[in-house]
C-alpha cells in the first residue's frame, strides 16, 4: 500500500464525510454552530486522522492517530440526537449510524492487526 487513499477505511471515513455535509445542508441556519458544525467536523475528522496517521510512517503513531479516528467516529454518534430533535428523519439517521458501525469495525480491525505487528 503506497497512499491512505488506497485503505479502504479511509475511503468509507470520507464517504461518509460526504454524506454528513449533505445531510446537514437542510439544517436551519440556527444550527450553524451547532449540530452543523459538530456533525461535519467529527465526520471530516475521521478520514483526516486516518490519513494523518498514515503519513506518519510509524505504526505506533498509525495506531494512535486511528485511536483518535474512533473517537472521531464516536463524537458523530451524536446523529442520534439530530433525529431525535427533528433536524434529520430516522431513516437518515440510521443510514449514517450504519455507515459508522461498519467504520469503527474496519478501525478496530486495523488497530489489532497493526498491533500484533509491534
Amino acid at each position: 500500500m503506497n497512499s491512505y487513499r488506497d485503505l479502504i477505511v479511509w475511503k468509507a471515513a470520507l464517504r461518509l464525510a460526504v454524506d454528513c455535509y449533505s445531510a446537514t445542508k437542510a439544517f436551519p441556519n440556527s444550527e450553524a454552530y451547532g449540530m452543523t458544525s459538530q456533525v461535519r467536523r467529527s465526520a471530516a475528522s475521521i478520514a483526516a486522522n486516518v490519513a494523518e496517521g498514515h503519513g506518519r510512517e510509524n505504526t505506533g503513531a498509525f495506531i494512535q492517530f486511528l485511536r483518535v479516528a474512533q473517537g472521531s467516529l464516536k463524537e458523530l454518534e451524536t446523529l442520534i440526537l439530530c433525529g431525535e430533535v427533528g433536524l434529520m428523519v430516522e431513516a437518515e439517521v440510521a443510514s449514517l449510524l450504519g455507515q459508522a458501525d461498519e467504520i469503527g469495525k474496519m478501525l478496530r480491525s486495523m488497530i489489532r492487526s497493526l498491533q500484533q505487528k509491534l
